[in-house]
């Protein structure tokens, strides 16, 4: 919210009142509150008429600390707030010193100076982070009499601010005005389906502000050396997350607000889809299911698009019978095949749906104040909304979901959840609408994915969603909306889905080729190398089906070398993804947060990281051209595609043919790759293959899970600088590759237990 006009005025209309000095304070067990008057105050007189922010310090886990401003106590509370996984026998340390106070969160610390100005400065391991200062602390009101909160902390010279949920702007925030409030507006533009109220710095701390409703943020774009964040409210909570680097600090803020769960292994496999509003029927349906099986394509999903249904009635969750006269037959003959099914749904029901009736009469629908059901034009016609704060608008909803789960469903597309309206309405549980519009998406895709587990088992509960908030990253799998099929649109995608990824969240995908529109056989083939270099890789489309022999023979054939690709490394991706579970760190990473030594991956966001060990850098272009930058470590990179090294430290600009681009393995690594490249659902620890890229002297390791990713075994690789001791941990029997730049690669074939191998130089 821009309420200055430059830096020592005020615009017109608004008025503003900052936190001057600590006037008084108190020390609790686990708290410290101060009052910060509006002005210095001197003697009793000058306590009279005016206001007052009252600053409340807690801890809520080691290494967060949470700063809570307000300006009047008394507002009603209705929720729904963020659920926090909150340590209550962890104990802060409060010191009070003659010049300061001293806030302690294990490794993390707050000093606050006791002076005539507000100075708040943050550490991590005694390290200097960040800090508040004087007209930062903020009560303001806007020229319709609201009052927001806000806090800004100093942008240091050389910090760059990252994350803020899925936004398609530039990577690097700086300079941008970002509202935290969910909107269905593609991928084009500064909104979002997913808006999450936390930054990382490149200093190594996260910001995160603790509330659903609407979050302001100017990121030096009102003050350029500021990065300050407001709410209209009372109240404005945010929390200090500590850390030795971004990956550390997201480990601590997933442990507050959720971690990603494991997933099965077929759900990394390709997807497939009806599109949108393309014409299609079960011979249609088949046709591409056999087409991509004839042409020894592995498909892992096939999706129906909202057409399954009739049209106008969405949703009725009735399979629309003047083309699918047999569900039940058209899903037996796709699971004989080994695939699952998925359907498109969403909390939004027409006025001609059969269930629109049942749920008014119910009280199920979200209605206005007045009692009436509140609907809309937009979408679909007389659409209303569930209102899931309802337990038995819960119940009624999940009876329909457990209806095509128990038909042969396997799993949901989640569409939509962002339209939540705010204006003149009530929920069930009297929820405060500002606040539900961003909270809405949580609720949706948990109560979808609780259906899920319930019948199917918790192992195989996922969802592929496009809205979501804080928490939602415990509901996977979110995929980046509407894109267009151009070259620009699959690069705004890269960016939000990099965003995302420092926003929490582990698992993210994207339309391959593009949503709007249709794509050039380039294009296509491009896309394609990236959706299947992502943590999860659907096809899908608007008006025009996406299935690869329309973009001719060159796409068949990278669309099979890819996928198979994919599945072959998907030991690797799965071992990635017990990390994403334990610790929050995506499998899809932007350079930044896995080479944060590095100044030279501090802007890149046209490569990412896929786990750890393997950097992918696609082509935005028709030329085949690419430009990237390879880290500074130790020992050469080496392709996975070609086998061509890469030293580190410097830009490269190549140029690719059209069934390869930069897939780089990290020097010093282990990558475990399966035994078969068209398959998900297998015994991972049966003969898979340990390739070992440029093994520096010491110890690497690899975890090897099962294929829903509970961790089963492990390799440990030991140079000692002439040999390679390779310790594997309940495999049963393994290859070995050792590739070292400029020599052959090594192998060693059918291998039991511990190994000792010579490093041919």
């Amino acid at each position: 919210m821009k309420y200055l006009n430059g830096n020592w005025l005020i615009r017109d209309g608004f008025s503003v009142d900052y936190g001057k000095s600590i006037y008084d304070y108190k020390i609790e067990k686990s708290k410290l509150t101060l009052w910060l008057p509006f002005k210095e105050i001197t003697d009793p007189g000058m306590t009279l008429d005016d206001g007052m922010l009252t600053v409340e310090i807690t801890a809520p886990r080691k290494n967060i600390i949470d700063i809570k401003i307000i300006n009047f106590k008394g507002e009603v509370d209705h929720g729904p707030n963020f659920k926090l996984n909150k340590d209550v026998d962890f104990e802060p340390r409060i010191v009070e010193q003659q010049d300061k106070f001293v806030f302690i969160s294990d490794k993390t610390s707050l000093e606050i100076i006791r002076g005539s100005q507000v100075k708040f400065n943050f550490y991590y391991d005694s390290k200097f982070r960040a800090e508040v200062i004087d007209r930062s602390v903020a009560r303001i009101f806007d020229p319709q009499g609201h009052v927001h909160v806000s806090n800004s902390f100093v942008l240091q010279p050389g910090e760059k601010i990252y994350g803020l949920g899925e936004r398609f702007s530039n990577f690097v925030k700086n300079g941008q005005e970002v509202e935290i409030w969910n909107r269905d507006g593609g991928t084009e533009t500064t909104q979002s389906y997913k808006n999450i109220p936390l930054y990382l710095s490149n200093r190594n701390y996260g910001i995160f502000v603790d509330t659903p409703e609407k979050v302001s943020y100017e990121v030096a774009s009102q003050q350029v050396d500021r990065v300050e964040f407001s709410v209209p409210s009372q109240e404005l909570s945010y929390m200090f997350i500590g850390g030795k680097d971004n990956k550390e600090v997201l480990d601590h803020y997933t442990a507050l607000t959720g971690r990603p769960p494991l997933l099965p292994a077929w759900s990394y496999g390709l997807w497939l889809t009806t599109s949108f509003t393309t014409k299609y029927d079960e011979k249609t349906v088949m046709s591409f299911i056999n087409g991509m099986l004839e042409r020894d394509i592995p498909l892992s999903v096939f999706h129906f698009d909202c057409c399954w249904m009739k049209p106008t009635e969405w949703c009725n969750f009735e399979w629309d019978p003047d083309i699918f006269p047999d569900p039940e037959g058209l899903l037996d003959k796709i699971h004989n095949k080994g695939i699952k099914v998925c359907v498109w749904i969403n909390p939004y029901i027409a006025q001609k749906s059969r269930l629109f009736e049942e749920g008014a009469q119910k009280g199920y629908f979200i209605k206005k104040t007045n009692g009436d059901v509140w609907q809309w034009d937009k979408w679909q016609a007389g659409m209303a909304i569930v209102d899931f704060t309802n337990p038995d608008a819960v119940k009624w909803y999940q009876g329909y979901l457990k209806e095509l789960l128990n038909q042969g469903v396997d799993v949901f597309k989640t569409d939509f959840g962002e339209r939540i309206p705010t204006k003149d309405v009530q929920y069930f549980d009297k929820s405060d609408p500002e606040k539900m519009h961003n909270y809405y998406p949580l609720i949706y895709n948990k109560i979808v994915i609780d259906t899920i587990a319930e019948v199917k088992g918790q192992k195989e509960a996922l969802v592929f969603a496009r809205s979501g908030t804080v928490g939602s990253q415990c509901y996977p799998v979110h995929w980046g909306g509407d894109s267009s099929s151009n070259y620009s649109s699959m690069a705004e995608t890269l960016r939000s889905g990099l965003s995302f990824g420092m926003s929490g969240f582990g698992y993210w995908s994207h339309d391959i080729s593009g949503f709007e529109e249709n794509a050039t056989p380039d294009l296509y083939n491009r896309w394609t190398q990236f959706g299947l270099l992502s943590s999860h890789s659907r096809y899908h489309g608007s008006t025009t089906y996406k299935v690869p022999w329309l973009y001719g023979e060159e796409a068949v054939e990278n669309t099979k070398k890819f996928t198979n690709l994919k599945l072959k490394l998907l030991p690797y991706l799965m071992g990635m993804s017990l990390e994403a579970h334990l610790h929050g760190t995506p499998i899809l990473r932007s350079m930044v947060l896995e080479f944060p030594d590095d100044p030279g991956t501090e802007d890149l966001d046209m490569q990412y990281m896929l786990g750890s060990n393997l950097l992918v850098a696609p082509i935005f272009n028709d030329q085949g051209e690419a430009q990237f930058y390879v880290p500074e470590t130790k020992g050469k990179w080496i392709s996975i595609l070609t086998g061509e090294a890469y030293e580190s430290g410097r830009w490269y600009k190549q140029k690719f043919d059209e069934l390869t681009l930069p897939v780089l393995a990290r020097p010093n690594s282990v990558i475990i790759t399966g035994e078969f490249d068209n398959e998900t659902m297998y015994d991972f620890t049966e003969h898979p293959t340990i390739n070992v890229f440029e093994p520096g002297d010491g110890k690497i390791e690899a975890r090897l899970t099962d294929s829903y990713g509970t961790e089963v075994g492990k390799v440990i690789v030991i140079n000692d600088g002439n040999n390679l001791l390779v310790k594997p941990q309940n495999l049963k029997t393994f290859d070995i590759r050792i590739y070292i730049a400029g020599n052959k690669v090594n192998e060693y074939k059918d291998l039991t237990g511990e190994t000792k191998l010579s490093i041919t130089k």
